[in-house]
């Protein structure tokens, strides 16, 4: 690893303390160097407050270092005003001679014209320093850009002979795979995503608030298909607790968050538009096995999180069939759960 990379990796670290806050901001890490000395450092807490570059040049002591040092960003300084000014004229102003960046921003507004301003007033610039790393911090913000849909993460437990659930009698209680090491990191996963759906199935049977009850951060936007009325009144989703996106019609909940569904789309085709419109950049799709096939079988999808448990159903409700790249295999101990994580 050459020094740029090192410092580059000091972005990435700082840019992911705020993992669960920036959305629809991206993540985003500063460090300014001086003769191979962080004299500051700063991230992008919150959307809407001071971008990492403001953070770490303010955070800078002498201010006349600053025409001798680098400043590092993981993502390309923007140039244009939106709820901050532009943090390229700051690093003008600031009269740093280098900049370095992780990779160049995907939002229209930005791409490629940060860098070009900089260069425009004689400012040495490097870009592309750890770019896929750069990139997979920021993939849900880059995929929305790129592709106008968010990031889609789908998520379900299995038996280890391959079912997420035994046929089950009216009031009977769902098969429970989780531990409470995996549960937590379940929570985490939706703390860090703007969103997540069920099917109606599963609201019927499972009635889950899709809150997180087990980790610190922001419930997601709750969101399920209801075409035929058929959820009950008395359903967590339906508490008025967070935000819940309703996809069809239901008299237990008759307000501006249902929406009605066409005919002549899917309804993976409306819930997409739907959020694009909301400026949702991150989903997961929980279940169950007809909702999580369908996403898969329309290729929307980007990351898979697999849970096997030590259990055997011998029968039951199949798991979906999926396809991918293995990423990672997390193990928890000590019940012998395996996490896999699949890249489409």
């Amino acid at each position: 690893m050459n020094i740029d990379e090192l410092y580059m990796q000091r972005c990435l670290q700082l840019a992911a303390m705020a993992q669960g806050h920036t959305s629809p901001n991206p993540m985003v890490g500063a460090v300014v160097v001086c003769n191979g000395r962080i004299i500051g450092e700063g991230y992008h807490r919150r959307c809407g407050e001071a971008h990492a570059e403001v953070n770490a040049i303010n955070s800078v002591a002498d201010k006349s270092l600053l025409s001798q040092s680098t400043i590092y960003v993981s993502l390309e300084p923007c140039s244009h005003y939106g709820k901050t000014p532009p943090c390229c004229d700051l690093i003008i102003k600031s009269g740093i001679p280098r900049v370095v960046v992780g990779c160049l921003d995907p939002f229209p507004q930005v791409s490629g014209r940060g860098v070009n301003k900089l260069k425009e007033y004689g400012i040495d610039v490097t870009i592309n320093i750890l770019e896929e790393e750069c990139k997979w911090l920021n993939r849900k913000f880059i995929t929305f850009q790129q592709k106008g849909r968010p990031y889609i993460t789908l998520k379900w437990a299995q038996s280890s002979d391959g079912f997420i659930d035994r046929i089950r009698t009216n009031d009977e209680r769902p098969t429970l795979f989780s531990t409470p090491t995996s549960r937590s990191w379940s929570h985490r996963l939706r703390a860090t995503n703007d969103a997540i759906i069920v099917g109606t199935n599963t609201v019927i049977t499972d009635n889950p608030s899709l809150t997180t009850r087990y980790w610190v951060g922001h419930n997601p936007l709750r969101i399920t298909i209801d075409r035929q009325g058929r959820i009950p009144a008395h359903s967590a989703l339906f508490d008025g607790s967070t935000a819940t996106l309703l996809l069809g019609r239901n008299s237990a909940f008759d307000n501006e968050n249902a929406i009605a569904l066409s005919t002549e789309k899917s309804s993976i085709e409306q819930l997409m538009e739907a959020l694009r419109q909301r400026n949702v950049q991150s989903l997961i799709v929980e279940g169950g096995t007809q909702l999580l096939q369908s996403f898969i079988d329309n290729n929307l999808w980007d990351e898979a999180h697999i849970e096997t448990a030590p259990i055997e159903l011998h029968n039951g409700i199949a798991a979906p069939i999926i396809n991918g790249e293995e990423m990672q295999i997390n193990q928890y101990q000590p019940s012998h759960h395996t996490r896999i994580v699949l890249n489409r």
